[in-house]
């Protein structure tokens, strides 16, 4: 218990650590910010593909899996359409930079919530590596979102230091959701690997509906493409040699 609230407090305070440097920016150019939401993807494909399905998998079967993935799938897609939001679109001026930095702080809200629920589900099942090696995948991509969150706000003219605050909130919430995911599944072992499965079908779900279409949107798909291999063989050089 000590050691996943450890883990899951360093993992969300890394979100702060990577939004302070935004203090020094006011504006980013789009190419860089595709390339570090593409970065990150990649990150999290590897935590879920490289970590969280082949550990699901050791404790259960494909049809475990393959129910805990859709399950993660189905859970995202309703908590974003009942995720309330005004398009910017119809606003003008002001308003509109206030409903689109609202709208951009529910959804990473929302999208921070698979990666605590990996990191307390990881460290409830039975595999000692395994926390470690999902908090310090979740940490490790956490810097740059937490770059990207305060970021994102200060163009929109948020004051800096409250747009470190509001990145600092998203990181709440994936501690929050860490703690939830340990208990859970440490009070119900037999839900370890749905658990499991359902982190990945969550990550992966947020990764190709959110992060890989925001890294294209711009006109940047070949450099966004490469961040994204860099990001993955990342992860996956840095968890080999964790193990």
């Amino acid at each position: 218990m000590e050691q996943m609230a450890l883990s899951g407090i360093i993992a969300s305070l890394c979100t702060v650590l990577g939004a302070i440097p935004a203090l020094l920016f006011k504006h980013v150019s789009h190419s860089r910010r595709d390339s570090l939401l593409a970065y990150t993807a990649g990150i999290m494909v590897a935590a879920s593909t490289y970590s969280l399905i082949p550990s699901a998998l050791k404790l259960s079967n494909l049809w475990v899996l393959a129910a805990g993935i859709l399950a993660g799938t189905a859970v995202l897609t309703l908590m974003e359409k009942a995720i309330p939001h005004t398009e910017p679109a119809h606003s003008s001026g002001k308003q509109a930079m206030q409903d689109k930095s609202l709208f951009f702080l529910l959804a990473m809200g929302l999208h921070n919530l698979p990666e605590g629920l990996s990191v307390g589900v990881s460290y409830a099942s039975e595999h000692p590596d395994l926390g470690p090696l999902v908090s310090f995948a979740i940490g490790l991509q956490n810097v740059p979102e937490g770059f990207l969150i305060a970021l994102f706000l200060i163009s929109h003219q948020v004051g800096k230091w409250k747009a470190v605050l509001f990145a600092s909130g998203t990181a709440l919430v994936e501690l929050a959701a860490c703690f939830a995911g340990f208990h859970f599944t440490s009070r119900m072992g037999n839900v370890v690997p749905y658990g499991l499965a359902f982190a990945a079908g969550a990550m992966l779900y947020v990764v190709y509906k959110e992060l890989i279409p925001e890294s294209h949107g711009d006109g940047h798909e070949r450099p966004a493409t490469f961040a994204f291999i860099a990001g993955l063989l990342t992860m996956i050089g840095l968890t080999h040699g964790i193990r």
